[in-house]
């Protein structure tokens, strides 16, 4: 028997058929013959037949091949005559036709998802018609979201009829639409807000997964800078001491202090929290409380640019990452404790990176001075040990403290 279904399988038969019949739903093509007639139908599919040779060497297959297509239901068979020199003369099927749409969504059993359809595209039509093209051409991925379809096109429409609302996306107060509804669509959301609203109501240089509140004018959580006073004499902010958070505009609307310029000229960025918290004081001088990538924060604060900026991190691959990212934001930076120097001072407190093991190509680094990119370049190449690491809190604090009292000038960093 299984040799049986083996050789027949070569040959065109019902399931052979209904996967090109699938083939066009998966496609939307079904779809979009719902909504517009094409030269879709009648269509031929590819139907596979028997050799002459098949015909004598596996009769007995061949005729249960044609007992088997005869009850075909759903398709047109058409047969033609042959004359066979060893047979005679028979009747064998030559083409298989799908003749119209009805048929073709009734043999996947897709009627449901076709009304479903239809009514998502009549309500599109009578709301954003501007949609309907977007509808036709990406019907499958339409209809996978036929179920929110009426909250989708509700906060679009809500979207183009308050383009100068900034408000939070919170504040929005429509039936079936929150804000966790809004983060599980902001995919199917950006594709459509974005060919339904005018260019000047889309900021495109925001990413849409990570800000997509501010892509379309909404308001968003503030960026916050987390930082220290180091200058115990300082007048930048009165009678205010120790661990300081601001927003981001706020820390940029420092500046307008008076004097602020003549008494805070330096920088410090620590990515871990202790060493941030035990920042040693120096005059003239803030620290700030790095806390990895991203630097988005940084864009809002325009006199960053006018200050002498030290970033300290780990010795591993992703602490010089972080400095370069960090330079191509403000490339006046420099490194602090970051060298050979204080690598090899340090020896008893190597650790590894496990997250290193995982990473299949090193990150190009083009904002290093020449001595850090040795360093990294020693540490991709397993120069000292494998996937060295040296933590930044594990730096003796006498030696942060000699560090700082002998900083001078460096050079550019570029």
């Amino acid at each position: 028997m299984g040799k049986k279904t083996s050789q027949a399988s070569r040959w065109g038969d019902k399931q052979s058929l209904l996967i090109q019949v699938q083939k066009l739903w998966d496609k939307g093509c079904l779809l979009q013959e719902t909504l517009a007639s094409s030269e879709l139908f009648p269509k031929r599919l590819i139907f596979k037949t028997p050799s002459s040779q098949a015909l004598v060497e596996e009769f007995d297959l061949v005729r249960d091949w044609l007992a088997q297509i005869k009850q075909l239901t759903g398709f047109r068979v058409e047969y033609k005559t042959i004359q066979h020199r060893v047979m005679g003369q028979h009747n064998l099927p030559c083409e298989v036709w799908l003749d119209d749409l009805d048929t073709a969504i009734k043999l996947l059993g897709e009627q449901k998802n076709q009304a479903r359809f239809i009514r998502q595209y009549r309500q599109t039509q009578a709301q954003l018609p501007e949609l309907e093209p977007w509808l036709y051409q990406h019907a499958i991925k339409a209809l996978s979201y036929a179920d929110v379809w009426p909250q989708l096109l509700d906060f679009i429409l809500w979207r183009q009829q308050h383009p100068d609302s900034a408000i939070y996306l919170r504040q929005v107060s429509l039936p079936g639409i929150d804000t966790k509804f809004i983060e599980q669509h902001k995919g199917i959301l950006t594709t459509l807000l974005d060919l339904v609203l005018p260019e000047t109501q889309v900021n495109t240089a925001l990413s849409s997964s990570k800000r997509f509140a501010e892509r379309y004018g909404f308001q968003s959580k503030p960026e916050m800078i987390r930082f220290r006073l180091l200058d115990q004499h300082s007048s930048i902010l009165p009678g205010i001491n120790g661990d300081i958070t601001l927003t981001a505009a706020d820390f940029n609307a420092l500046q307008h202090q008076p004097g602020f310029f003549q008494q805070l000229q330096h920088i410090f960025i620590t990515e871990n929290e202790i060493n941030f918290l035990t920042f040693p004081a120096y005059p003239n001088a803030l620290v700030v409380f790095g806390a990895g990538y991203g630097f988005s924060a940084f864009d809002q604060v325009n006199w960053l640019a006018q200050m002498q900026i030290f970033y300290w991190g780990d010795i591993d691959v992703d602490g010089f990452a972080i400095l370069n990212q960090l330079r191509h934001k403000l490339p006046q930076v420099h490194s602090l404790m970051m060298d050979e120097g204080t690598l090899l001072a340090h020896q008893t407190f190597w650790g590894t990176d496990e997250k290193a093991r995982h990473k299949s190509q090193p990150q190009l680094l083009d904002r290093l001075t020449d001595r850090e990119q040795s360093l990294y370049q020693a540490l991709l190449d397993q120069r000292y040990q494998e996937t060295l690491r040296l933590e930044q809190e594990r730096i003796q604090f006498d030696y942060v403290n000699q560090v700082l009292q002998r900083l001078a000038v460096p050079e550019s960093p570029l």
